[in-house]
């Protein structure tokens, strides 16, 4: 076993060539033991191990910076600095982070939740490395998915201009999340099948280095013949040396070509082909399933008894993916955008049933929702389906592109709320705060899976721009229609009426909130929920009629500061009406991993604790 004697790049530098193939196996082996006990994303850490281990034992880490894009990628990253130990608490309280984290280790040289972040984050930390006269390396892997995001685009163009030393890893595994996509999908394929030509090629560059009088400019002529035909060379006519493609999964190799490249001035670019779920079976056969998977029983490969409980209800996603295909099925103009997951978002029904209606627009979020604004701007119905968190990077093609416009786009936000182990990158727990500012728009969140149909039908019907946030999981196992039906926009529901307090909920703390409320019977104090339904526009009406009765409480699972509580507290003051208002919600910081019965339980918003924050606030105002 090498892997007890491995705290860091020290110690991986003290092993042969010969032993690092053995050292990968063991770190593979905990990474599926690991995983399988917490869940977490393997297909990808799995590939990547081969790799990540020949950087860390060739540049002088920490010393020298590796920054990923993404996280996902970087299990055998924390392996082999020094949280191997640690590694069976991974995505959980208390425990390791799911991703990079600065705060974690010294290894982690830059944080990483969301995808194409690192380039630009490298180039920053080259430029500064340059400012203080320091020869550290600067190393970003880079992910293909990744390249997708216009944001990796911006940074290969400026860290081109600048010229600046620089290493990019091309991890290429010939998958996004889901299937790879789009053209540069298609470039590099292209280049999988060119790498012999492409070597040949450089030897003749090399041979005709000799003849300075008249080789510059044959070489220049190679040049521009090899961007015209061979369309991978984009990456050179970007100011970058290109380097690949090489095997990702050949140690020896990778050893060698690292050491070769390390030292060449000027941006790099090193193109790396890896197997996503290398080593792992089911993980190979089945990459897109162990992107992200549960917990699972290491021989078969299935989901673990623990990870499949509560399955009578059907998932919030599951319920939404349906629900768009039986409205597409009597509106042909309705049509769907992913940012490159299909499966995530539940549009793999949308896509298998209206392939021509289906767009996957790759990691590329700003894209999705200006494409769409295109889309409606001639008259279709466009649906984006985007994680919570993920739509963070769309505000301002909600407001520029759709909201400004008036256009018909329907936006909806999956992982709404805590989404548990993947921790603060990934909780979607500021959607409302971020759009209730926008005009013209409507946002929508469902207590349940049944007016989640109806709040899509809804969607639709409103004309303009309308966001739907939902959160993950599965559903309270509410009986449901027989199909989705258009509520009346700004109107929500009195499930019942407190002489004591009401409660006024959002999304999924009213199931919460109406258990809070029995709870609250059983100690004397009649309290009485209603269901808002809408942030905006706000049901004043609703409001103003519980809040003119007695004192009310506002229970949410977004950030409090401009959130659901905040448009109550914004509408009582406009309308002059004075209330106890107690505001239930996400505090002032950042959420970290845990499973989310936890994480609830910490911020104050089960049912349980809802009660008696409600009981305390009372008892306090009589007194």
């Amino acid at each position: 076993m090498l892997l007890p004697g491995i705290k860091g790049s020290e110690d991986i530098k003290k092993l042969s060539p010969a032993e690092l193939p053995g050292l990968a196996a063991e770190v593979r082996g905990l990474i599926v033991e690991g995983v399988s006990k917490t869940g977490g994303h393997l297909a990808s850490s799995l590939g990547a191990a081969d790799l990540i281990l020949a950087l860390h034992y060739v540049f002088d880490t920490p010393r020298d910076r590796i920054i990923f894009d993404t996280g996902h990628q970087a299990y055998a990253h924390k392996i082999l600095t020094g949280r191997a130990d640690k590694f069976h608490t991974i995505r959980t309280r208390g425990g390791l982070s799911g991703f990079l984290k600065r705060y974690e280790s010294e290894y982690d040289a830059f944080g990483a939740g969301h995808a194409s972040t690192a380039l630009s984050a490298a180039a920053g930390m080259a430029a500064a490395r340059d400012h203080a006269g320091a020869a550290h390396r600067v190393v970003a892997v880079v992910a293909d998915g990744a390249m997708t995001g216009g944001m990796s685009w911006e940074a290969m163009q400026n860290i081109g201009q600048l010229g600046t030393d620089m290493l990019v890893v091309l991890n290429d595994n010939q998958m996004f999340i889901s299937e790879r996509v789009g053209r540069l999908g298609h470039i590099l394929t292209k280049m999988l099948t060119l790498g012999s030509v492409q070597r040949a090629v450089r030897r003749t560059e090399v041979f005709l280095g000799g003849f300075p009088h008249w080789g510059g400019r044959i070489r220049r002529l190679i040049k521009r013949v090899r961007v015209l035909f061979f369309p991978g060379m984009i990456f050179e006519e970007m100011g970058f040396a290109y380097f690949g493609p090489v095997d990702g999964h050949n140690l020896a190799e990778l050893v060698d070509v690292l050491k070769d490249v390390k030292d060449v001035k000027g941006p790099v670019l090193l193109h790396v082909v890896t197997q996503k779920g290398r080593g792992y079976e089911p993980a190979e056969d089945s990459p897109v399933e162990f992107h992200g998977t549960p917990k699972f029983d290491i021989e078969t490969g299935e989901a673990s008894a623990g990870a499949q409980s509560g399955k009578a209800a059907p998932s919030f996603t599951a319920v939404f993916g349906r629900t768009l295909v039986a409205l597409a099925k009597k509106d042909p103009k309705i049509c769907a955008i992913t940012a490159a997951m299909p499966e995530g978002t539940g549009l793999d029904l949308f896509r298998d049933a209206f392939p021509k209606r289906y767009y996957d627009v790759g990691i590329a979020e700003e894209h999705a929702v200006t494409f769409a604004a295109g889309l409606a701007a001639e008259g279709m119905k466009p649906v984006v389906a985007v994680y919570s968190s993920f739509m963070q990077r769309s505000f301002d093609q909600v407001q520029h592109d759709v909201s400004l416009q008036k256009l018909p786009v329907v936006i909806a936000m999956d992982r709404a709320g805590i989404v548990g182990e993947d921790g603060p990158t990934h909780h979607g727990v500021f959607d409302l705060s971020l759009f209730r500012m926008i005009p013209d728009v409507v946002i929508m969140a469902p207590a349940d899976e049944n007016e989640l149909q109806h709040m899509l039908a809804t969607a639709f019907a409103c004309g303009g721009p309308a966001l739907l946030r939902y959160p993950r999981g599965r559903g309270y196992g509410v009986p449901m229609d027989p199909g989705p039906l258009a509520l009346p926009p700004g109107k929500g529901r009195l499930l019942s009426r407190g002489r004591d307090v009401n409660f006024l909920a959002i999304g999924n703390r009213v199931h919460p909130a109406v258990k809070a409320a029995q709870l609250l019977k059983g100690l004397g104090i009649d309290a009485g929920v209603a269901d808002l339904r809408f942030v905006k526009p706000l049901d004043t009406e609703l409001v103003k009629t519980l809040a003119l009765a007695g004192p009310v409480i506002t229970a949410e699972d977004n950030v409090l500061a401009g959130g659901f509580g905040s448009a109550v507290l914004e509408y009582l003051n406009s309308a002059g009406i004075e209330a106890g208002v107690l505001r239930l919600g996400i505090p002032d910081a950042y959420v970290e991993q845990g499973r989310p019965e936890e994480l609830y339980a910490d911020l104050g918003l089960t049912a349980e604790k809802m009660a008696a924050s409600a009981a305390a606030w009372l008892r306090k105002a009589e007194a």
